[in-house]
């Protein structure tokens, strides 16, 4: 895997300062959430369902703004940008979902270059920066696959190499275990603890599995009825 840049500096990659999200429908789901996401860090989000961890995510990736509250990513307060600079601020954020959401009708290649492809990149520019990538995930072999003949975990690994080819400074995943068995979960936790300690990229990681998470020597915060009410806990190296 190519190494990629660190962007790191004194302003944490995420600051939350009494951030609260209300919804139409259902009222508020966040309450005054105060944190802190230190630039090469690397943490894990839990919480019952129902809790708000991916409202807190959504904010986070700037998919919604804030009800009150300030956010601030890089150092930059995110409610006063322009369209084109929260289009910049977002390129530095690569997200993965627990459904993967790729396209069934490209192959793996195809899904993970589809960034590059709508920055109107040419494929002769970035055709080895994805097969790096997709060798890197364990994929070198599955490169021209089809996406409907992977595998459940191979197809998160390709949503992993996607989220990871615009070389983000922040990747978000949203319970990228749920959909895995548990050998593959810790698979692909560990290739982003190794992403993280081998580049220094920040990683936030939702997920409800504690056992998984008891695994690596990571702080843990903690939701419930939309308030972080820990921030201090660890998981243990196995």
């Amino acid at each position: 895997m190519s190494r990629f840049r660190p962007d790191l500096s004194d302003e944490p990659a995420v600051r939350l300062d009494g951030v609260s999200l209300t919804y139409e429908r259902t009222g508020e789901v966040l309450s005054e959430i105060d944190l802190i996401l230190r630039q090469g860090s690397f943490t894990f989000l839990t919480g019952p369902s129902g809790a708000g961890k991916s409202s807190l995510l959504k904010l986070m990736y700037l998919a919604h703004a804030p009800s009150r509250g300030v956010i601030r990513l890089f150092g930059q307060q995110t409610h006063d940008l322009k369209r084109k600079q929260l289009a910049a601020l977002r390129r530095r954020i690569g997200v993965v979902f627990q459904e993967f959401r790729l396209l069934n009708h490209l192959t793996a290649a195809e899904n993970v270059a589809l960034p590059l492809r709508i920055e109107g990149r040419k494929p002769d520019s970035y055709r080895a920066e994805v097969a790096d990538l997709l060798r890197w995930v364990g994929l070198g072999e599955r490169i021209d696959a089809p996406t409907p003949s992977l595998s459940g975990g191979e197809q998160q690994r390709v949503a992993i190499a996607r989220a990871l080819i615009n070389k983000p400074d922040l990747l978000i995943a949203d319970e990228p275990t749920g959909n895995v068995d548990p050998k593959m979960g810790r698979k692909i936790l560990r290739l982003f603890s190794e992403l993280n300690k081998r580049v220094g990229t920040t990683i936030l990681i939702a997920t409800h599995d504690l056992e998984l998470i008891r695994e690596f020597d990571a702080p843990v915060l903690r939701l419930s009825n939309g308030m972080l009410v820990r921030d201090v806990e660890y998981g243990r190296t196995s």
